[in-house]
């Protein structure tokens, strides 16, 4: 059986129905908190109930006495840790909220992973753990000590705090770092939505820095494929680590983190016009000073994934967009 935290998110109800597909066991879990709209939550929950394969339980992964009523009944052969806290922003206002949501329980989480011997944990992290980086294409191989969100804190808390599980206790860890990920049932409050919203509602959008901001935009079904990928893949030790030269993508413990991207970042100008020529309208649009948490670009360097799985994101920016354009009509009919 796997178990699969934050089920009822964007990623996470993607990714369960991809191994349900694939005839795969499932534990969803979610806490089915407050968000920005529940029925949508509520919506992607519902993609999954009807399974057989699927069992659903909601667990807030930050108390720890409840997580671990969760590993004890019952045996995980992997664990899909995909339940955050999410949003750069939304980070900056509500601190507590995203260190119990990102720190707490991942750390709850990964120690019922020890306990329990489970055989492999696969983890959300973030693109925006590189920070102040600006040496594009971001590489698993740069250091990433110096991020600019507290979001993005509490995301290289976890990779560090695995590699300390994975030193110490043998416990393989795989940290994905997502790069903007979009697509169908997609987060409502990420540039995709936003838009589609404001463009359809005749409302106008606020663009940051004058549009001139990278962003490597991921689509959602190349994001499931790489998860469910590297689920099957542990990770192990690298026999060429050098502890006089440390590489931060590897150890000599069973620990990995790899980028998930499309290799192909656009101005979010671009990013733009692609949508409302998928709308058939145009967006009035805001000019807005750069925010402080946001990164000025990204784009994944995806080598190491390709080495590991034989597979890297792929999928074509007007391609994607269609493909989100054709679920949110149909959506919000």
């Amino acid at each position: 059986m796997i178990l699969l935290t934050g089920v009822a998110g964007f990623i996470g109800m993607h990714v369960a129905r991809h191994l349900l597909a694939q005839g795969k066991t499932v534990l969803g879990v979610d806490h089915m908190g407050p968000c920005a709209e529940p029925a949508l939550k509520e919506g992607r929950l519902a993609q999954l109930l009807p399974d057989a394969q699927f069992r659903f339980a909601r667990v807030d992964l930050a108390q720890a006495p409840a997580v671990e009523e969760l590993f004890a009944a019952a045996r995980f052969e992997c664990v899909i840790h995909l339940a955050a806290q999410t949003g750069v922003r939304y980070s900056a206002t509500h601190p507590h909220e995203c260190v119990m949501n990102n720190v707490v329980a991942f750390g709850n989480v990964i120690e019922c992973c020890r306990r329990h011997g489970v055989g492999h944990l696969v983890y959300a992290s973030s693109s925006s753990t590189y920070g102040a980086n600006r040496q594009l294409p971001f590489s698993e191989h740069h250091p990433a000590d110096h991020p600019v969100s507290l979001y993005a804190a509490t995301k290289r808390s976890d990779e560090l705090l695995a590699h300390s599980y994975s030193h110490l206790y043998g416990l393989p860890t795989t940290g994905l770092r997502f790069f903007t990920v979009y697509g169908p049932w997609g987060r409502p409050d990420m540039a995709p939505m936003l838009f589609a919203h404001a463009i359809v509602q005749g409302r106008p959008i606020e663009v940051y820095n004058g549009g001139k901001m990278l962003r490597d935009f991921t689509f959602i079904d190349d994001v499931v494929e790489s998860v469910a990928r590297l689920a099957a893949h542990p990770a192990t030790p690298d026999p060429r680590f050098d502890a006089a030269n440390p590489d931060p993508a590897t150890s000599y413990a069973p620990y990995r983190i790899y980028n998930v991207g499309n290799q192909r970042p656009v101005e979010l100008t671009g990013f733009i016009d692609e949508l409302e020529r998928a709308l058939g309208r145009k967006a009035e649009r805001l000019a807005r000073p750069m925010p402080g948490a946001d990164m000025v670009a990204t784009c994944a360097d995806t080598r190491d994934l390709e080495h590991a799985i034989h597979w890297t994101p792929a999928t074509p920016l007007a391609t994607g967009i269609d493909r989100f354009v054709r679920w949110y009509q149909g959506y919000y009919a």
